[in-house]
């Protein structure tokens, strides 16, 4: 049979050009088929701690303009945020993150320890992986009503302060080491520095699980009289329920914190999503994420940005972890483990 018998009222010459636009078609179907790769949009989860949310939405969209301008590439940030530690737990109990942004190195430790973060993490980043930092201040009900200008304000008898659980974040975590260390770089001696931050505790109506419901106990309701948190926090609070609710205190002295970031291993072995983490914690040290970071309250490493922003950084004090610690991790182990002394001082407090 041919082929006018089998379409019989299609012309020879129309008949042609079906076959030839349907080979067209099937070639870039195929062509398609063969790449979904250049087409497909790439999903990253952050886990990172609890007041960095608004942050992290600012530079997500920031990194998915960058990353489509020099890649040509579309790609999708999905963020978690709560305490640093639980995060960090969750992370471990199968969380599938494709990068951890904490607050503490402890928190990213601990997961390099599990082998879900390579045991080099802070080797692989510049700064030891912190490309921010921060410290910790108080923010005080508008007019200072009860008059705190430093530390030795919070452990007065009539002074409630507001404070995240050193066991379930980083946040707490610095606070408590800003307290202890403050005690410290002013000449005193650790039993006295021992004695101020249980008289602090002491004061401590109730711990908050996380950095951000530390401000919603303090603000919605309406508990305390002073909130020891990161300095990035006052910009939070300002957008989030107006300037003017609360003045800023600077303490004489502080803690340096730093802010760290690890690519999951784990996940990205998984998901083959390694070069987009990289990528996406790469950009943290670009002038443009330095720059979205300072606009947030959270230092950044670039003296040029940090000086251009020096109306929200105030000069502080600032001592480290090491100065009086020796490391995190030493800290961790005598003051926030089990059994440990914060254990010892808060209860002893109540």
């Amino acid at each position: 049979m041919s082929i006018d018998n089998v379409f019989p009222e299609i012309p020879m010459k129309s008949l042609n050009r079906f076959f030839s636009a349907s080979l067209v078609a099937l070639a870039l179907t195929a062509s398609f088929a063969a790449a979904p790769s250049a087409r497909a949009e790439t999903t990253l989860l952050n886990v990172s701690y609890d007041v960095a949310r608004e942050f992290y939405k600012d530079y997500n969209q920031a990194f998915v303009n960058h990353y489509k301008q020099t890649t040509g590439q579309p790609i999708r940030i999905e963020q978690s945020h709560a305490g640093s530690s639980a995060q960090a737990r969750a992370v471990n109990d199968g969380l599938q993150a494709d990068v951890v942004t904490m607050n503490t190195t402890t928190d990213v430790q601990f997961l390099a320890d599990q082998g879900v973060v390579a045991k080099d993490w802070a080797t692989l980043f510049p700064h030891d992986a912190a490309p921010t930092t921060s410290t910790m201040l108080f923010l005080v009900r508008k007019g200072n009503p009860k008059g705190i200008k430093d530390w030795a304000d919070l452990t007065k008898p009539d002074v409630k302060v507001i404070v995240v659980n050193p066991k379930t974040g980083g946040n707490g975590r610095m606070a408590y080491l800003a307290a202890w260390g403050q005690a410290l770089h002013k000449g005193g001696t650790p039993e006295q520095a021992k004695d101020f931050v249980k008289r602090l505790y002491a004061n401590v109506p109730v711990l908050a699980k996380g950095g951000r419901d530390a401000t919603a106990i303090f603000l919605q309701r309406n508990i305390g009289d002073v909130l020891i948190t990161f300095e990035s926090e006052v910009v939070s609070v300002n957008r989030e329920f107006g300037a003017g609710k609360v003045d800023v205190i600077h303490p004489s002295a502080s803690l340096l914190t730093e802010n760290p970031v690890a690519i999951v291993e784990r996940t990205v072995k998984q998901k083959g999503t390694r070069e987009q983490a990289k990528a996406y914690l790469d950009f943290l040290y670009s002038d443009e994420g330095q720059e979205v970071a300072a606009k947030h309250g959270i230092r950044p490493r670039s003296q040029a940005i940090l000086a251009k922003y020096s109306d929200t950084f105030k000069p502080i004090d600032l001592f480290t972890v090491n100065t009086y610690f020796g490391s995190l991790s030493e800290a961790q182990k005598v003051h926030f483990n089990d059994g440990g002394l914060f254990d010892t001082l808060y209860t002893a407090g109540k």
